[in-house]
């Protein structure tokens, strides 16, 4: 990241925001990963209204994304984060650069954030596991099934999103969607000398071109990590009635 853009940054988050309490500047200007088309994601933390919101803008040409939030609001997006295992505010905060911190909560919200990033998220529960094998296999005998090419790849796109899950929240690691997906995929990899990522988008391409036999092998591989296909026997309750 250059200076350049920080310096943009802390200039929109003072002409828009003089009274925020904290904000941040995160994603791939941060992480080293952005592209053409990458725009600045900065987050802004205020004592109450107009908060909370989300904007899209364009600042001196950068194209930016505001996430405004009060510390109500964004304990509320941590919480549904958290359960759904996808940290995209975790990691808008804890993964940052602090543009502004008027009270101290803008490096203790970083702290904690990127504290609770490198902790991973609570271990799948035994029904949580078990709908994910059943979501696999289900997915695994759409795609051994089907004869429609079109078809086939798109199975395979649900399957290889499904099987990334399964192989990363079984092993106490945070997921994502999109792209972010195959980042906590490869950093999986990385941290544990595997190629599950090369191999799920190999079988994707495979099945692309008219063969699903690799993608097949290295999702009966995980699968087997974590008990084998899971059909018969799979019960899952509905919501109890309220009284």
């Amino acid at each position: 990241m250059t200076i350049e853009v920080l310096e943009i940054a802390r200039e929109l988050v003072r002409a828009r925001f003089p009274q925020a309490r904290a904000a941040w500047l995160g994603g791939s200007a941060v992480l080293g990963t952005a592209t053409v088309t990458s725009d600045l994601d900065i987050t802004v933390l205020l004592a109450g209204p107009p908060a909370p919101y989300r904007e899209s803008l364009r600042y001196h040409q950068w194209p930016v994304e505001l996430f405004v939030q009060t510390e109500a609001s964004m304990q509320h997006f941590l919480a549904m984060e958290r359960k759904a295992r996808r940290p995209a505010t975790l990691r808008l905060i804890g993964r940052t650069y602090i543009l502004a911190d008027r009270d101290g909560s803008g490096e203790y919200l970083q702290r904690r954030c990127a504290a609770e990033l490198a902790a991973g998220p609570a271990p799948l529960t035994v029904e949580e596991l078990r709908s994910a094998r059943y979501r696999v296999t289900d997915l695994l005998d759409d795609l051994t099934g089907s004869r429609d090419d079109t078809e086939r790849l798109l199975i395979a796109a649900d399957l290889w999103r499904a099987t990334a899950e399964l192989l990363l929240t079984g092993h106490g690691r945070w997921t994502g969607s999109g792209k972010w997906l195959h980042r906590e995929l490869t950093a999986f990899d990385r941290d544990s000398g595997t190629e599950y990522s090369k191999a799920l988008a190999h079988g994707m391409r495979s099945v692309a071109s008219g063969n699903i036999e690799p993608m097949l092998g290295i999702v009966g591989r995980v699968l087997e990590m974590f008990g084998g296909r899971l059909f018969e026997g799979f019960r899952a309750e509905g919501p109890s009635r309220s009284t």
